[in-house]
Order: C-alpha cells, then sequence, then structure tokens
C-alpha cells in the first residue's frame, strides 16, 4: 500500500494553551482577512473576472494540453504495460526500453484521439448538412399541411373562427403599424450601422474559431511533453509541497491530490466511456424505430450524456423538436424512448461503470450539477460533480477524525432524534438505555 494512500489525520495531538491561544489567534486573523478579501473581490468582481478571464485566454494552450494528457493518460499507461515487456527483451537498456514504450503509448493515444474527433466529424457533419437540407424542403409543405388541418378544424367550429378572425385582424394592424413606423425607422436609420456591428461580430466569431483551433493544437504539443515527464512533474511538485509545508500538512495535500486524481479519473473517463455506450445504443434503437435524423440525434444524445443527471434531457429536447417537425408521432415515441435510455444508464450501465467513484448521493449529485453549472457553464456541469465530491471527502474525513478524538460514534445512523450527547461529551443510545430497562424488569419479575 501506498504512504499516500493511508487516510491523513487532519486532528493533531493536544496542545498547550498558549500554543492553542496562538493558534486560534491567527485562525481569526486569517478568517477577517478572508472577509475583507471576499468584500473587496465583490467590489471589484468586474475588473478581477476580466483579469481572470485574460490569463485563462493566455493559459488556453497550457489548459487544453493538461486535460488533454489527463484524458490520453489512460490509454497510454495501458499501451506501454502492453509493450513494455516485449521491448525489454528486444533492447538490453531497461531506460531505452521504458522512453520507447512511452513513445508508442502516447503515438497510440494521439492516434486513437484523432480517429475519434474525425470519425465523430465525418458523422456529424454530413448528417448535420442534409438534416438542415431536409428540413429546408419538408417544412414549408409540413407548415401547409398543418395549416390544412387548422382550416379544417376552423370550418367545422363557428366560436373558433370567429376568434381566429379576430386574431388575425388585430395581427395584421399591428403588422402595419409595425412597418409603417418600427421598420422604417429601422431602415432608415440602424440598418447600415447594425450591418457594421454584424461584420465585426461575423470577423471577431472567424478570429475566435481561428484561435481555438490553434491552442488546441499547441495543447496537443504541450500534452505530448506532458505525458512523456509526467513522473517528474509530480517529483517536482512533491518538491516544492515538501519544501514549502511541515510534513504532516505536506503529506496530508498529496493524499488529497491523489485522491483527486482517483475521482476525476474515475469519474470522467468512466462517464465518456458510458456516453458512447448510450450513443451507440441511441443510434441501434432509432434504427430499429426508423426514426429521421438517427445519426445525428444519437451523437448529440451521447455527447450531452457526459452531463450527469441532466444530460440525456438536454439532448433529448432539440432532438425531440426535431423529429417532430417530420412527424409528431414519432417525436413522441422519441420520447418515451430516451426515458427508458435513461433508466437502463442510471440504474444499470452507469452503476456497472461508475461505481461509486464519487460517493455522494443523488440529492449531492443534483445540487452540485446546478450550482456548478449556474457558475461555470457547460465545463461546471461535467466537473462539478467529482469537484464536490472531493470537497465532500475532505469534510467527511474532518469530522469522522473530529468525533474520534471526542470518543463518539462515527456511523449517521448512531444519531437518530432520540440519541444525544450529554453535557460531559458522553454519547446516549437512548434503545441501550431500553434495554437496559427491560432487563432489569425481566429480572426484577423472576425474582
Amino acid at each position: 500500500m501506498n504512504f499516500f494512500d493511508k487516510e491523513p489525520k487532519f486532528i493533531q495531538e493536544e496542545r498547550s494553551k498558549l500554543r492553542d491561544y496562538i493558534s486560534r489567534g491567527i485562525s481569526a486573523f486569517l478568517v477577517i482577512l478572508a472577509g475583507i478579501i471576499c468584500f473587496f473581490i465583490f467590489l471589484r468582481f468586474e475588473s478581477i473576472a476580466k483579469a481572470i478571464g485574460t490569463i485563462a485566454e493566455v493559459l488556453a494552450p497550457i489548459i487544453y494540453g493538461f486535460v488533454l494528457a489527463f484524458l490520453l493518460n489512460p490509454i497510454v499507461k495501458r499501451v506501454e504495460g502492453w509493450v513494455t515487456p516485449s521491448l525489454r527483451k528486444l533492447l538490453k537498456k531497461e531506460e531505452g526500453a521504458q522512453k520507447t514504450a512511452r513513445g508508442i503509448g502516447i503515438f497510440s493515444g494521439i492516434v486513437v484521439a484523432i480517429i475519434v474527433v474525425v470519425a465523430l466529424l465525418n458523422m456529424l457533419i454530413p448528417e448535420l448538412y442534409k438534416s438542415i437540407k431536409d428540413l429546408v424542403v419538408t417544412l414549408p409543405e409540413e407548415l401547409s399541411q398543418w395549416g390544412k388541418d387548422i382550416n379544417t378544424l376552423i370550418k367545422g367550429n363557428s366560436t373558433v373562427d370567429n376568434l381566429v378572425k379576430s386574431v388575425l385582424i388585430q395581427g395584421k394592424d399591428a403588422i402595419e403599424n409595425w412597418v409603417e413606423k418600427d421598420l422604417l425607422n429601422w431602415v432608415q436609420n440602424d440598418l447600415f450601422k447594425q450591418t457594421n456591428q454584424i461584420i465585426t461580430g461575423v470577423t471577431t466569431g472567424v478570429i475566435s474559431v481561428v484561435n481555438v483551433v490553434l491552442n488546441i493544437l499547441v495543447g496537443v504539443i504541450v500534452s505530448i511533453y506532458v505525458l512523456y515527464s509526467k513522473e517528474k512533474f509530480a517529483s517536482q511538485s512533491k518538491k516544492i509541497v515538501y519544501a514549502m509545508m511541515k510534513p504532516t500538512t505536506a503529506n496530508n495535500l498529496i493524499h488529497i491530490a491523489k485522491k483527486a486524481n482517483t475521482i476525476f479519473s474515475g469519474f470522467i473517463i468512466g462517464k465518456i466511456i458510458d456516453s458512447a455506450i448510450i450513443g451507440v445504443l441511441c443510434f441501434i434503437g432509432l434504427s430499429i424505430l426508423k426514426m429521421p435524423y438517427t445519426l445525428l440525434v444519437s451523437v448529440i444524445v451521447g455527447v450531452t450524456n457526459v452531463i450527469p443527471f441532466f444530460g440525456p434531457f438536454i439532448g433529448a429536447i432539440p432532438s425531440a423538436i426535431l423529429i417532430m417537425l417530420v412527424d409528431p408521432m414519432k417525436g413522441l415515441y422519441f420520447i418515451i424512448f430516451v426515458l427508458l435510455l435513461q433508466q437502463l444508464d442510471g440504474n444499470v450501465i452507469g452503476p456497472k461503470i461508475l461505481g461509486d467513484s464519487t460517493g455522494l448521493s443523488s440529492f449531492w449529485v443534483i445540487f452540485s450539477i446546478l450550482v456548478s453549472g449556474g457558475l461555470f457553464g457547460f465545463v461546471g456541469m461535467i466537473v462539478g460533480v467529482p469537484t464536490f465530491a472531493l470537497i465532500y471527502y475532505i469534510i467527511k474525513m474532518y469530522i469522522q477524525q473530529r468525533l474520534e478524538q471526542k470518543k463518539l460514534p462515527t456511523d449517521t445512523d448512531c444519531y437518530t432524534e432520540t440519541n444525544y450527547v450529554d453535557e460531559e461529551g458522553n454519547f446516549i443510545s437512548i434503545e441501550e438505555i431500553q434495554k437496559e430497562e427491560e432487563k432489569e424488569d425481566a429480572d426484577s419479575s423472576t425474582e
């Protein structure tokens, strides 16, 4: 067992009163300082947010590189483990075999990533083009048919007919007023300005896309260096931690870092595998049901499934609307199918792949998604669950150690409404007292 796999001790041995007073004073000072900093942040929130955004933009290639290295690391490790024994037989030097195996693993990981991206683009772009083209062709016919159906319905009901006529007259008057006043003013005064804004927006969007592509390419290069020297980076980080902190604090921090790696890798990589399976099952199911836009909808459902809990529904809403434009009944069937698929994922596939990688209940999963999604958007919805799981783990560890120090039970089931802790700090179990009283009554009755 690795030393850092052991649960760290946050609670230290009893200290002298003087040292305890000093520690409390420092803690109070730090709390006040943190409050002042938070107040300053709230006052200068826009400036600080802008500064953070600028820093994040500058560091984007490095961030992409570390994220890509994190995702490719399982593939690199697996390939490296496969080829290392064979390379040891071919090459005499152990160091040469390890470096060659590492290079083969990194190359394999990059190739797998490129294959996945190219495959997704080849599936998605032609299907998206075909879907838009079909929609443009069929939508007028569908709208015309809906108009005929509505017209038939109106003719059979005089009340509805009069109501529709009244609405149409009011709508006609409103449109005429809008054309005479608002539209002419907009064309005469604002059209040229907005045209310039549109051109500027399009140009900015193109530049942003180019920057993202360049950042990703640089990120790929960064990920290669990170994967090749990951042990060295880890050793350097540990050296800095031990140099800056006390041994106990450093060991605690390293343990938490290892736990974070376990939680994040287990959850995110497991979720990617889970989403790929759901995408394939969705494609098979939609093909059997002969749904329109099968490939496009399957990709949407699979990608959005990366988001825990809400993912399938986020992907299902636009997909259902797209299918309903072609056939409303098939859209209804699709919603039922997605609900069944979500139940299969939540109760069978997801637990099998992910296991208990987070240790969170359903409530805390939903809580973490809503909070992190509200603060950080799409990325927050993905990483919010493992982040909160790590925070939950630290708090749980600290609370358990505090209870152990006070010689109180750590099992949550012990803290019912009836059980309590007396003024001397002793845990009082009502059930045990009742059992003792019943035993005494039984003994007295036998006497």
